[in-house]
């Protein structure tokens, strides 16, 4: 038999739909199932995304130019520019979601053999692009109990070697819901000039920022100009994971001019998405007014509700829309799967995400979850009690806990 490549083989497996399968057995006995496990929102698309494809009259679905459509980068930057960051057209390259962005990036600042530094927990994909690229991921812990803060910017520098070549954060950050300050964000940025490293930042949750605080670009960052990369996406801003449009912005003209070798090589992004993604920057501000209120309501309903429960822990995000919950047992990954095959109440559970994949480091956070608030206010409740009812069950089990 032919063999699989050992890349092929170390690619880890998605901590949020690894577990897919089992929801699907379920599904077919006929559970009903609160998805807390992915980052889908419930909320609508805005209706201006919708009916730019609806009521669009191509004859020819074609190619784009491999950096995207010019007039929706046209506009891209303007959007950017109105809140303040400093972005032009030259800066964008459009990408099939902001995974391609981050592998364009990848791709572009790093040799097999290469390291990057990233505050864990992560988003899950960074461990996948960095292994597809033959990149080794050198992870600096965050605190549960600092509510997942910056760590101290001397363990990042201990890490850093010759064969550094960037510092990758997501702010807010998934899955943490962490917002960095102002003041953690000048940290990074010295450290990336004084080591000449690339600081990457995911930003595709900038608009979610509660409690009147305010997010830091990248892209603001004093003096970053050639080192600062920024990862952005519709999935999340208007509720369009399905629509796979990111983009790549920065203004280092010698790595843009080399992702874009990156973009040619696949030709470019999805038409129709493309025309959806434009059509959305004209979603008025009420929109996304009513949309921070709506999660800040959820935010306070499932952090109350899981306090509640004893012997969880939760830090509070003040961003995106997930938590990191403590859980009384020992290995969540188990229970997760328990809940699915084994586990019910009044026909109804709950799928969640083990966070031990959220981590580089092994056998890390073996007894949290991060859970997305996703759910409208009613359906979160009831999920949190089945979760209350399944952990009392699942620690009576004998070996469970």
């Amino acid at each position: 038999m032919p063999s699989i490549s050992s890349k092929g083989l170390a690619m880890p497996e998605s901590p949020i739909r690894k577990l897919v399968p089992y929801a699907d057995e379920a599904a077919k006995k006929g559970k009903e199932i609160f998805y807390l496990n992915i980052g889908q929102p419930d909320i609508k698309t805005p209706q201006v995304a919708l009916d730019a494809v609806k009521n669009n009259d191509l004859e020819i679905v074609s190619y784009s130019h491999s950096a995207g459509f010019l007039s929706y980068r046209e506009k891209l930057a303007k959007y950017y520019q109105n809140i303040g960051l400093p972005i032009e057209v030259e800066d964008i390259i459009i990408t099939t979601g902001g995974s391609e962005a981050l592998l364009f990036a990848m791709g572009s600042v790093t040799d097999p053999g290469d390291e990057v530094i990233i505050p864990e927990p992560f988003y899950a994909n960074y461990n996948g692009f960095a292994t597809s690229a033959g990149v080794k991921v050198l992870p600096v812990q965050a605190k549960f109990e600092d509510g997942f803060a910056l760590p101290p910017v001397s363990e990042f520098e201990k890490l850093i070697t010759d064969r550094t070549k960037a510092i990758i954060i997501c702010n807010p950050g998934n899955p943490t819901g962490y917002l960095y300050t102002k003041e953690e964000m000048d940290q990074l940025s010295a450290l990336a000039k004084k080591y000449d490293l690339f600081l990457m930042a995911d930003e595709v949750y900038r608009e979610f920022a509660y409690e009147g605080l305010k997010h830091h670009s990248v892209m603001n960052q004093e003096g970053l100009e050639e080192n600062a990369i920024m990862i952005d996406s519709v999935s999340k801003r208007y509720s369009m994971c399905g629509a796979r449009i990111g983009c790549m912005v920065s203004k280092n003209k010698e790595l843009i001019a080399t992702a874009m070798k990156f973009a040619q090589a696949r030709l470019s992004p999805p038409t129709f998405a493309q025309i959806a993604s434009e059509a959305a920057l004209d979603t008025p501000q009420s929109y996304f007014d009513d949309v921070i209120e709506e999660y800040v309501d959820r935010r306070d309903t499932l952090i109350e509700g899981l306090r509640a429960i004893d012997g969880v822990k939760v830090a509070k995000p003040n961003g995106a829309f997930y938590c990191i919950a403590e859980l009384p047992i020992a290995d969540a990954d188990h229970f997760a799967k328990w809940l699915l095959e084994s586990y019910d109440k009044d026909g109804k559970t709950v799928m969640v995400a083990p966070a031990e994949g959220f981590y580089s480091t092994p056998k890390t956070g073996m007894n949290q979850v991060r859970i997305a608030y996703v759910l409208e206010k009613e359906h979160l409740l009831e999920a949190i009690d089945i979760l209350k009812s399944a952990l009392t069950t699942y620690n009576k089990l004998d070996g469970a806990s």
